[in-house]
């Protein structure tokens, strides 16, 4: 097993804003210039009638096997934290050293590893852990935080970009589903750049284009 060169957590702000349509839709901008991408969960949790688990879309985007995007033993069918899922299930708890222990990537050594987070950064990944946690225990290079680009996205990213500052790594924070014609968006974007000294990005394309001068 061979680390990728850079290793990407993907963090939130909250649940819901996107993560893994962009993680998605990174990964297949990045594979389609030629860059070898791996993505990884450490656990899911999700309504059982979903047609669809995150795991499954972030297979698709990388071509592989959702089982080896997160280990089939941590999909929990309850639309929960994990460790709080695992509980409600009656399953064993996922530790931090569990997280670490579990996690493995292709022999060939990605470029690319994105490892996708659950819920917003304080939320709890494992028994012991949040987004933080993680993120230090796997050795990540870099953070890229999704937020909302609305109403109260300020607030909300000022807040996890204080908790991820910790880590010492670099944080790109990405405004998903940001319109360009919508003036809050364009204040909120100017006001975390501007004033708050944020690498903060708008269009998936553009995000691409950054990560694309990586090492090969």
């Amino acid at each position: 097993m061979t680390a990728p060169h850079h290793l990407i957590v993907v963090a939130g702000t909250a649940t819901e804003v996107g993560k893994t349509w962009v993680t998605c839709a990174l990964a297949r901008r990045l594979r389609s210039a030629g860059m070898s991408v791996v993505a990884r969960k450490a656990a899911q949790s999700f309504d059982p009638s979903d047609l669809t688990t995150d795991a499954d879309e972030l297979a698709a985007a990388t071509a592989t096997a959702p089982t080896d995007v997160c280990a089939a033993h941590r999909w929990y069918p309850v639309p929960m934290a994990p460790p709080m899922a695992a509980e409600a299930l009656g399953l064993p708890p996922v530790t931090l050293a569990d997280v670490a222990a579990e996690l493995s990537w292709p022999d060939d050594g990605p470029a690319i590893g994105l490892f996708e987070t659950a819920g917003g950064v304080a939320s709890p990944q494992t028994t012991d852990a949040d987004v933080v946690d993680v993120a230090r225990a796997i050795g990540s290079d870099a953070v890229l935080l999704v937020a909302d680009a609305g109403l109260g996205t300020i607030n909300s990213v000022r807040l996890s970009v204080a908790a991820l500052g910790m880590l010492g790594v670099p944080i790109t924070v990405y405004l998903n589903r940001f319109d360009p014609q919508d003036d809050l968006h364009q204040r909120n974007a100017a006001w975390l750049a501007d004033r708050d000294g944020l690498d903060v990005v708008t269009a998936i394309g553009v995000l691409a284009d950054r990560l694309g001068g990586l090492r090969r």
